[in-house]
């Protein structure tokens, strides 16, 4: 961590802490009967009490044998052994550009030469990417340096270095439900967790703990980057309360999806939990259960190329005060998630997190869409095997203009699809961390509290956030 320290009547160091006072002011509106809106400025006392110690931290991946999963942990390992290889560009260097947490500054303040800005890392404590242990689940048994082939992401100098690293890597047998995910996928699935779902879910929870006690870990947090799911039903006395899932899990119920069965075993093991993928995980009763154990959920889906530009494009657009009418997005990929999202229940999960990704954004502005109507939205994907990782990614935006006009902007985004999920995936790990050392009390509140379990911090970094009271999706706003 860089030196610094504020010298500030409202931060006060310990040996274990950083306590600060913050003042929130914000403005309450209500609107009388005769229509006048009258706004009353608000202001809020805030005390937090930040934890110093950065814990020995793992993190699980279910899907660690994938695209992601392999990327990230060569990734972790290249930079943990400072590794350079050739290309046909010349020497590269290992780095962790993508990251919000490793790569980004922030204005820490001025001096007398100006702006002074820090790595957004150095702000608080937080664990280094290369201190993270790694492990994880997938439902095909190939080791993690076969896995970093078969995904053909990275270069082939780095990946000859890497092998003696990875080879011995293995996943741990995971869930493997044929409805939930798409039919190609059964010829990857030879490494699987027997038995009911409820023996599946003591299994998981087998896996943290022996994944923690192995490498005395202070700390775990289980991480989804596996296959899209479809949509689970939500449905009375399956899912909708905390009682009721556990007891369907109990009796074998055939609706609850691998990834909810991995958030219940998580939270009951007092592990935070991440959704990285756009089906709905979190059905109304795995909310209520990581409530009742004070864990954090986040997600859902990872948002890192083609929908990041829409959410800063199409909050651009409405904030200057144009109006998007039409938005058309086609991507075509080769990697398995393409591959994946070739069927048709799969797809419509991502279809639903890449379209809602714009609904705060139109919700905000009654003078551009006075009539509630959203912009058409079309979202298409199609499977292409021979661009394996590198998605190519093409978005037209139809906007009506003043007097009738319109303008139509078209942009074209090749994204190498891990490379860019990759460094995501380390901040959501590390944010996920840094607020479990956080705890706060509000007014004249004697207790501190923990953020809500649903870690509305996150959701700058996925699709489909979940976000708790008032929190909103576009860039500007946005709670991260």
């Amino acid at each position: 961590m860089a030196a610094f320290t504020v010298e500030s009547p409202n931060v006060r160091y310990t040996d274990s802490h950083i306590e600060s006072k913050y003042r929130y002011q914000t403005t309450r509106v209500t609107q009388g009967a005769n229509g006048t809106r009258k706004v009353v400025p608000v202001e809020t006392a805030i005390d937090f009490q930040t934890e110093l110690g950065v814990p020995r931290l793992g993190c699980m991946l279910v899907g660690w044998g994938g695209n992601n999963g392999s990327t990230v942990t060569a990734a972790i390992l290249a930079n943990k052994l400072g590794l350079t290889w050739h290309t046909k560009d010349g020497l590269q260097e290992s780095n962790y550009f993508g990251s919000v947490t490793q790569a980004s500054t922030v204005l820490l303040g001025s001096g007398p030469d100006g702006d002074v800005y820090i790595p957004l890392k150095d702000l608080l404590p937080m664990v280094h990417p290369n201190d993270i242990v790694l492990d994880g689940w997938d439902i095909s048994a190939m080791n993690l340096a076969d896995a970093m082939e078969r995904a053909k992401v990275l270069d082939y100098d780095l990946q000859r270095q890497l092998r003696p690293h990875m080879e011995h890597l293995k996943p741990r047998p995971s869930i493997y439900v044929p409805d939930f995910i798409a039919a190609n996928q059964e010829s990857r699935a030879d490494n699987l967790i027997k038995g009911t779902k409820m023996e599946q879910v003591d299994q998981i929870r087998r896996d943290i703990r022996d994944f923690k006690t192995k490498n005395n870990l202070d700390k775990v947090i289980v991480l989804w980057t596996a296959n899209t799911e479809r949509f689970s039903d939500v449905l009375t006395g399956l899912n909708d309360t905390a009682a009721t899932l556990l007891s369907a899990i109990e009796k074998n119920a055939c609706e609850v999806s691998p990834s909810t069965l991995f958030a219940v075993a998580s939270i009951l093991e007092g592990s935070a939990y991440i959704n990285g993928s756009p089906q709905n995980t979190f059905v109304p009763g795995v909310l209520e259960l990581a409530e009742q154990h004070g864990v954090f959920i986040g997600g859902d889906d990872f948002k890192s190329g083609q929908t990041k530009i829409k959410s800063v494009l199409v909050d651009f657009l409405v904030n200057a005060g144009i109006k998007p009418v039409s938005i058309v997005s086609y991507n075509h990929l080769g990697n398995n998630d393409g591959k994946n999202l070739s069927a048709p229940k799969q797809f419509r999960s991502k279809e639903i997190s890449k379209s809602n990704v714009v609904d705060d954004m139109v919700e905000s502005n009654d003078i551009l869409f006075s009539d509630g109507k959203k912009p058409d939205h079309c979202v298409v994907i199609k499977y292409v095997p021979y661009v394996g990782d590198s998605k190519r990614a093409m978005d037209e935006y139809t906007s009506e203009i003043m007097m009738g006009g319109h303008n139509t902007i078209v942009v074209h985004n090749t994204c190498e699809d891990s490379l860019l999920a990759s460094p995501l995936i380390l901040d959501l790990i590390i944010l996920t961390e840094v607020c479990q050392r956080i705890r706060f009390k509000v007014g004249e509140d004697t207790e501190y509290q923990t953020f809500h379990s649903v870690l509305s911090i996150l959701s700058y970094l996925c699709k489909a956030p979940w976000l708790h009271l008032s929190s909103t999706h576009c860039s500007d706003r946005n709670p991260a």
